[in-house]
């Protein structure tokens, strides 16, 4: 069997990505973003259609210019040309397997390194914020309080848009110990315990529902019954952190995400004084590295606090003794010295 681009690329998707790896539909989503720039690029590059392309022209000098293109031509910022990257690793992991001729491009391909990017910490809310976010819907209309639900239960859970988005009825407990059930990456579930307030606010959102004869297994539903997008969900928070605002101040000319509540919810988590592994669950983080971020914040955040108390009076802290170099060090830094004036 002559096995063609095109074969590795459907059987990619359609076999290894869900079957093999049981990745999400959004990552699944991205890789195919990504394959269709390639495949674009690919095209322009050799003039000719996507069923013509020869998989040995796919080399790594190719795939190297494909990235700088997204970032000369396209735009994209460091992370989105590492993520592309990825993506790509993962397809040509694949097709080693399948095509043993390939097994030095795609060395010389997993061997290209990550652009570096700037490590900046990742936006977050004050409570007062969230308080001000949450308040913004008009409780007196469906979509209002349904809308204070899903901020509500946002905040409490810290969970993935879609995470939110995928909840079903089936999910909830309500009783003496509440509890909703999320399902992210690979399938995976975790159980997250809910806030009393939380509980009231989902069921006067649920009960006002079903007095307008709703009926539907998702939590989160338009009034035709069919259930929020992602999108949907992003437009709902944007929409009430604009509005809120105008009480909240510090909110105005932000953009605030339901990503910028999951980074909140795990700040707050930490800054609680919770064990950082506790966290990693909550959040369903698959590298405790992840989550060991929110505590490096919530230090320097501790330590910014701290420069703004003088210390307390006391005596003066005696005087240390000089502390004499040796020879051997003043002769190197002589050298140094020396050397640098040279240069």
């Amino acid at each position: 069997m002559n096995i063609t681009f095109s074969y590795l690329v459907t059987t990619f998707f359609r076999s290894h990505l869900i079957n093999e790896l049981g990745l999400c539909a959004n990552t699944i989503a991205s890789y195919s973003d990504c394959m269709k720039l390639l495949i674009h690029y690919a095209c322009e590059r050799f003039r000719c259609q996507p069923e013509a392309i020869d998989l040995s022209a796919i080399t790594h000098e190719l795939v190297i210019d494909f990235l700088n293109h997204l970032e000369q031509q396209r735009g994209n910022g460091p992370n989105s040309r590492n993520q592309r990257l990825a993506a790509i690793k993962t397809f040509f992991h694949f097709i080693a397997r399948h095509v043993p001729e390939i097994a030095l491009a795609n060395e010389r391909i997993q061997a290209i390194r990550l652009k570096r990017t700037e490590h900046l910490p990742p936006p977050s809310l004050t409570v007062d914020e969230v308080a001000a976010v949450i308040d913004a819907p008009d409780p007196h209309t469906l979509i209002g309080v349904r809308d204070r639900a899903l901020l509500q239960l946002l905040y409490n859970t810290g969970a993935r848009v879609q995470e939110l988005a995928d909840i079903a009825l089936a999910d909830l407990r309500v009783g003496s110990s509440p509890t909703v059930t999320l399902t992210g990456k690979g399938r995976k579930t975790r159980t997250i315990p809910l806030w009393q307030k939380t509980v009231e606010l989902i069921n006067q959102y649920v009960d006002l529902r079903n007095q307008e004869g709703i009926e539907t297994e998702h939590l989160f539903c338009n009034a035709r019954g069919k259930a929020l997008t992602r999108f949907g969900i992003g437009r709902r928070v944007a929409l009430h952190a604009s509005r809120a605002a105008s009480q909240c101040p510090s909110l105005q000319g932000r953009d605030v995400s339901p990503h910028i509540f999951r980074h909140t919810t795990a700040l707050h988590l930490i800054e609680a004084d919770n064990d950082i592994a506790v966290v990693k669950d909550w959040l369903g983080h698959a590298d405790i590295k992840t989550t060991s971020l929110y505590l490096e914040i919530s230090i320097e955040r501790k330590r910014k606090a701290l420069e703004k108390v003088p210390p307390p009076l006391g005596a003066s802290p005696q005087e240390t003794p000089q502390w004499k170099q040796p020879e051997l060090l003043t002769f190197l830094t002589r050298c140094s010295r020396k050397a640098r004036y040279v240069a």
